[in-house]
């Protein structure tokens, strides 16, 4: 008999962000004789989708007009209704937004096990969002702190994706022991040092000097203002590097404008991506509020040296010195002395290469979901083994 699960998720959306390609990994390696997943969603997928799907309403949040939360509240029979005759035996839920509460006070209403994934380390925006207003920046934290907790705390099994963020989590007075340590996986197939195209690069600069990539979302909580600090102190050492912007979101506009001269590539195919990483000089990733950073990972699979802050998720990556180079992350001088080492040194920048590689060799996606999903029905049986008991 095949085990259901109730999906929630604000955006079902293959590569929208890190976070909806983690969800896909699973979707796309759902054992169709063992499961029936349904999915519960602001935005629905934009192509073909195999699962049964329900679109909720949903509004576009003041601060980033490119992310829609669902207002679960004005659908509310239709998912009750929906719920109830689906009858799942496992709920997952990704976000912590209405539709995460309101998926969780159904499943304890209903006895029903709850997993989730620790995907946006939220409390860490609020330094960005509220950076010009420092009066009310500890308090608006505090209950920011205060909510997260009270959400992730209900989850009977919550995945976290480093040691590093299951520490922070618990440093804030987070419930750490239904946490588990789930790591991300990698594609070896796109990433790896062979998708090196010298050529290819060359079209995009027009030139031989050494290039520095970032590849992410481009929104101010990724330490924008240090990625343009560092470009104004390569532009004033003479622009002796060239510097890669990979990666679309609402600062892009601003942002090219403190960076007249990078160039912004907009958001590119994975393959695109990986051929950048594996040709570019040195990755630079000065964000904190990452969970995990697939992007570091990413870039250290293609052979890529990797100076990036030394905060969040991401870090953990990175032990400094061997695998990369961590900086103080709003320090733009430390990361261009590093990058100044990598390149100053290229027998040191190799072995670094060699050992980051190493490092990424054994991150599987299949592995990693089939643990998910071995977990999950474990979870059911026990949910089965008390309520029949």
């Amino acid at each position: 008999m095949k085990k259901k699960v109730a999906f929630f998720a604000e955006i079902l959306v293959k590569h929208y962000d890190g976070a909806s390609r983690t969800m896909f990994h699973i979707i796309d390696r759902i054992p169709k004789d063992k499961f029936e997943f349904s999915f519960i969603c602001g935005v629905a997928p934009e192509k073909r989708f195999e699962h049964q799907v329900m679109k909720v309403c949903s509004t576009s949040i003041p601060f980033n007009s490119t992310y829609k939360v669902a207002t679960p509240l004005l659908d509310i029979k239709k998912i009750w209704g929906h719920l109830d005759e689906f009858k799942p035996d496992i709920i997952h839920v990704a976000s912590p937004s209405p539709l995460g509460n309101l998926a969780l006070w159904y499943a304890k209403k209903h006895n029903i096990p709850t997993v989730g994934i620790y995907h946006t380390h939220f409390i860490s925006y609020v330094d960005y969002y509220l950076e010009k207003m420092p009066l009310v920046l500890p308090a608006v934290k505090n209950q920011v702190v205060k909510g997260q907790r009270k959400f992730y705390d209900k989850f009977d099994k919550l995945y976290v994706p480093t040691t590093q963020m299951v520490k922070e989590l618990g440093d804030y007075g987070f419930a750490t022991e239904h946490m588990s340590l789930w790591q991300r996986g990698l594609d070896h197939t796109v990433f790896h040092p062979g998708q090196k195209d010298i050529d290819a690069l060359k079209n995009i600069t027009g030139n031989d000097k050494p290039t520095i990539i970032y590849a992410s979302r481009l929104v101010w909580e990724k330490n924008l203002q240090t990625l343009a600090a560092l470009y104004k102190l390569i532009q004033a050492n003479g622009a002796k590097y060239n510097i890669l912007v990979a990666g679309d979101g609402v600062a892009m506009a601003e942002l090219q404008k403190l960076m007249p001269e990078a160039y912004f590539l907009g958001k590119v195919p994975q393959q695109e991506l990986a051929m950048l990483y594996a040709s570019c000089d040195a990755f630079v990733f000065p964000s904190v509020t990452e969970t995990y950073g697939n992007v570091v990972v990413e870039a250290m699979a293609s052979g890529c040296p990797c100076v990036i802050a030394a905060g969040g998720g991401s870090q953990s990556h990175v032990q400094d010195g061997r695998t990369g180079y961590l900086c103080p992350p709003n320090d733009a001088a430390a990361y261009m002395q590093a990058i100044d080492h990598l390149i100053a040194n290229p027998s040191h920048t190799a072995a670094m290469v060699q050992t980051g590689y190493k490092y990424t060799a054994d991150l599987d996606w299949d592995k990693l979901c089939q643990r998910y999903f071995s977990e999950i029905s474990d979870m059911a049986d026990r949910h089965y083994t008390l309520k029949s008991a």
